[in-house]
């Protein structure tokens, strides 16, 4: 399990890539029949505008709704429009277009650094179904579009790697990293000094340990005190402006009331869908408390599940904020590397297949915000 080059990881690179390909293609058939054009929804809708708008002017832009609040380009981390702008100099495409360049290589990434971490854990027979499980997710299409979720799960994933392999110089980097690319890094942050204390209980001491220790949080931190200074809120700053998006941290109350309303509406099937896949969330969790992760996989899983649910703001994202959790994701791998193969492809290409249907439906549709 020590060679983690090209050919070791290559049958998982594989299958993400095929698993991602049918969901474009699925898009752009989708597209056909309905006159939509699959790169404007991958590049120019939603968030992505906000990064490219960031890629091509900076920070500054901000838009007041009628009701008062504030939208500011503040609240997107800096790492994807830096990322954007360097594939967009040399090249001339659009800042749009160069986020889609940046979650493909970024994609491809994330599922070796999935594989990685499931081929230590369990096996290359499981790491390669865990890449592809994660590419077949229902909200899996946003790994392709010119989003963060694939530059920060693939941050994530090797920084979870190298805590668990004790190189805690790269681990520490690329929760840096992690930490400027989304507010999720804190997760991140949270499982590399959770692996670098349970190694200094073990008895590990390093001049590396402490470096990667202290290296760990800050991007985040230097994000944060920077748009605390430009705002003049110090350390709230940052908070006041998720604020103004009406996101805060308030413990799962203002997603509970909104399934509460939805089941006591004609909606009420969609909120027992909805009560059903938080079910399914805690409980793939207790999976992986079973299945005995190590502890930083556990609480990087446990921080970013909890920041989904709990969390206030726009319902809809939720799904889309769960997809960095693959640990969630590893019970399954295991439990398709012990099918035989066609069994197991087999249900993986059918997922795959439901996966690509429900992203060209949905990108068509409401979308991730």
């Amino acid at each position: 399990m020590e060679d983690l080059g090209f050919r070791r990881a290559a049958p998982a690179l594989a299958v993400f890539a095929a698993v991602r390909l049918l969901g474009l293609a699925v898009l752009a058939a989708w597209g056909s029949a309905v006159g939509s054009s699959p790169h404007t929804l991958l590049s120019a809708r939603w968030d992505s505008l906000w990064y490219a708008r960031i890629a091509a002017e900076g920070y500054g832009y901000e838009v007041a709704l009628p009701n008062g609040d504030v939208h500011s380009n503040l609240a997107f981390f800096p790492l994807l429009p830096w990322l954007e702008r360097l594939v967009a100099a040399p090249t001339g495409l659009s800042y749009g277009s160069a986020g889609l360049v940046v979650s493909v290589v970024a994609g491809l990434a994330a599922a070796w650094g999935i594989f990685a971490v499931a081929d230590l854990l369990h096996g290359r027979r499981a790491g390669v179904f865990a890449a592809g499980v994660w590419a077949a997710l229902p909200v899996g299409i946003v790994q392709s579009m010119a989003y963060s979720e694939s530059l920060f799960t693939a941050l994530a994933a090797w920084a979870l790697y190298g805590a668990l392999r004790g190189r805690w110089l790269t681990a520490g980097l690329l929760a840096a990293g992690a930490g400027l690319t989304r507010p999720v890094g804190a997760a991140v942050v949270a499982a590399v000094w959770v692996a670098a204390a349970l190694a200094w209980r073990s008895g590990e001491r390093s001049w590396r340990m402490a470096a990667g220790v202290a290296l760990a949080p800050m991007g985040a931190a230097a994000y944060v005190l920077w748009v605390g200074a430009r705002t003049g809120d110090g350390l709230l700053g940052y908070l006041d402006v998720q604020g103004g998006w009406g996101n805060g941290f308030d413990g799962g109350w203002a997603f509970a009331r909104f399934i509460g309303a939805k089941l006591a509406s004609s909606a009420a099937p969609a909120g027992v869908g909805l009560i059903a896949g938080v079910v399914l969330v805690l409980w793939l969790y207790r999976l992986c408390v079973k299945q005995r992760q190590p502890a930083a996989l556990l609480v990087y899983c446990g921080i970013v599940v909890a920041l989904a649910l709990c969390a206030s703001g726009y319902f809809g994202s939720k799904p889309r904020l769960l997809l960095p959790a693959f640990p969630l994701l590893l019970p399954a791998a295991v439990a398709l590397a012990r099918w035989r193969t066609g069994r197991a492809v087999a249900v993986l290409g059918a997922v795959a297949l439901a996966s690509a249907a429900y992203g060209a439906f949905w990108l068509n549709g409401s979308g991730p915000p």
